[in-house]
Formats: C-alpha cells, structure tokens, sequence
C-alpha cells in the first residue's frame, strides 16, 4: 500500500493539490467565512483526479499487480494525506487565534465565524463530505466526476452557510465562542466533526471498493 500512495503522490497528483494546501491558512483571515479554506483545499483534490482521469490513470494503476480495491484505497489514502495536511494549518491557526492572538482588535470585531474548534469540526465535516460524495461518487463509473462535484459544492456551501449562521440564532452563540471559552464543548463539537469523518471517509472507501469491483474497464 505504501507503493501505490507513492505512486499517486509522484505520478496521478496534481501539482495543484499541493499548493491548494495553503488554503488551510485561510483560518487566519478575520471577516472572511474561515471553512471556505476546506472548499478550496478539495478543488486542489478535483484537479488531482482531473489530471489523472486525461492520463488514464485507473486503467494503468488496474493493470499493475494489485487488487482493484487497493487502486481505489491508494486514492483514498492520497486525499485523507491532503485533507490531514491542511486540518494541521488550520488548527495551527486557530490555536494561535485562541491564544497569542486573543486580544486582537481585528479578530474581536469579526462579525463572521470565529476559528475556534468548532470551526475545525465543520471544516473535518466538509472533507468527510467530499470523500462521501465525490471521490465516492467517482468509483461509481471511475471516469464520470462532473456530477458528483457539483453535488459536493452546493452541499459544501449549504453547510458553509448553516455554520456561519447557527452562532446567531439565540442560544447558540456558544459555536462561537472566542479564545480559549468553553473549550469543553469545543473539543466536545471537534471530536464529533472528527468522527464524522471518519465514517464518511470509511463508509465511502468500503462502497467505492465494491463499485470498483463491478466496474469493467
């Protein structure tokens, strides 16, 4: 498994992928909405699979000796790497925003979402989403990708938009809390956005492998 993640770092991705990953960064940026960083991060994926869908890239990794799932799983592994990779951005950024940054003028006058935790567990859903709905939504034809992106970008937007507007709606001004505030529930809302993903990511995987196997190339 090892060879066939190299091999998609080195061969299948898209140079964009990686740059996309300074997108995470964008937690820093106040009077912005934060978690489209998370969007921006899965376009950088889509041109992954865009530039190895023009290079016929799952003929070729079928036609090496391994099983068809361990083809679906290497690109699997390759978007959580990404997505892991910018999660450890943006918890960067929050965690300085929580702390060294706490006091500062242009974070305190932020109408928008706040980075705190709770941020980074909708950003953790986001990704969950776009492994569920697209990479998923790929392996149901391994060539067909325009529908299910489109998909994954208004369902992103719709979750985008019901995030930063659940901290206005009286009572649950606690999604935004600010700094180190009620940073029990925080973690409580992070570990639940990390374990959405996991599910998505996991569930998705294990459906992909089975479309996969179906599919005759």
């Amino acid at each position: 498994m090892r060879d066939i993640l190299r091999k998609e770092m080195k061969l299948s991705a898209s140079v964009l992928s990686y740059l996309f990953i300074l997108f995470g960064l964008m937690f820093f940026l106040p009077g912005y909405p934060v978690l489209c960083g998370a969007f921006f991060v899965s376009l950088g994926l889509f041109q992954s699979f865009q530039t190895a869908r023009e290079a016929n890239d799952i003929v070729f990794s079928a036609l090496l000796p391994i099983a068809k799932k361990d083809v679906v799983t290497g690109k699997y592994l390759f978007v959580c790497m990404i997505e892991v990779c910018s999660f450890v951005l943006m918890a960067f950024a929050a965690v300085l925003r929580m702390t060294v940054f706490s006091q500062s003028a242009v974070y305190r006058s932020n109408a928008l979402m706040n980075a705190n935790f709770f941020a980074l567990g909708m950003a953790c859903v986001i990704f969950g989403l776009f492994n569920w709905i697209f990479v998923g939504g790929f392996f149901k034809t391994a060539y067909k990708f325009g529908r299910p992106f489109v998909i994954f970008i208004l369902t992103a937007f719709l979750i985008i938009m019901i995030a930063e507007a659940l901290h206005h709606v009286p009572g649950l001004e606690i999604l935004n809390s600010f700094g180190t505030d009620n940073i029990g529930m925080q973690i409580i809302l992070l570990i639940g956005g990390v374990i959405i993903y996991l599910l998505f990511t996991l569930l998705s995987c294990r459906r992909a492998c089975e479309n996969f196997e179906r599919i005759d190339l």
